[in-house]
């Protein structure tokens, strides 16, 4: 049985959110604050800025948590196809890719956290309303990726709060490179 047929458009039968999902949405929200945390009090232009040798800046790093999220919950939703495959990737859609990782003109850090906290809302609904968190899909093609893998839901989900997680780390980074603010400590 797939995912969309375990879904239901009905709130009334939407199940509340106890136990292991309770567990799963808790450290998630805990890694999504430390990484909203990490861009407190800063202007369009300091989330954009790289402070490390890496190409990574704040803003970026939220962008590309919020892609990530939002492609797994398609992921959840639609299985591989909703990805894409990899594999057959170009140069220019690598160099597309990698746009996720900086603030691009015009964008504002108000904007990439709202976007954020879409993707957060949307997540955490579909944790809710999902019967099932051992159904499963094919993973896409992607080198990274084990050929003929599937990872249920529950994977997907850790899979989410890992990257969050270590982006988070990232960020925090960054920041105190940026300015010496820390997230803890």
């Amino acid at each position: 049985m797939t995912v969309n047929e375990l879904t239901t458009d009905d709130a009334s039968a939407t199940p509340a959110v106890t136990g292991e999902r309770a567990d799963l949405l808790e450290t998630l929200a805990k890694h999504r604050h430390f990484l909203r945390f990490t861009t407190r009090d800063l202007t369009d232009e300091q989330a954009g800025l790289r402070t490390t040798s890496s190409e990574l800046c704040l803003g970026g790093l939220v962008k590309h948590v919020t892609s990530v999220e939002r492609n797994w919950v398609d992921f959840i939703l639609n299985g591989p196809s909703a990805m894409g495959d990899f594999t057959a990737m170009t140069e220019a859609d690598w160099a597309r890719r990698a746009d996720e990782f900086r603030m691009l003109p015009g964008e504002t850090l108000a904007g990439v956290l709202a976007e954020y906290a879409d993707v957060a809302r949307r997540t955490e609904d579909l944790v809710a309303a999902l019967p099932d968190l051992d159904a499963r899909w094919p993973l896409p093609k992607a080198p990274w990726f084990e050929a003929d893998a599937q990872w249920s839901v529950r994977r997907v989900l850790l899979h989410i709060i890992a990257e969050t997680a270590q982006h988070a780390g990232h960020a925090d980074i960054i920041r105190e490179s940026l300015d010496g603010a820390k997230s803890m400590g």
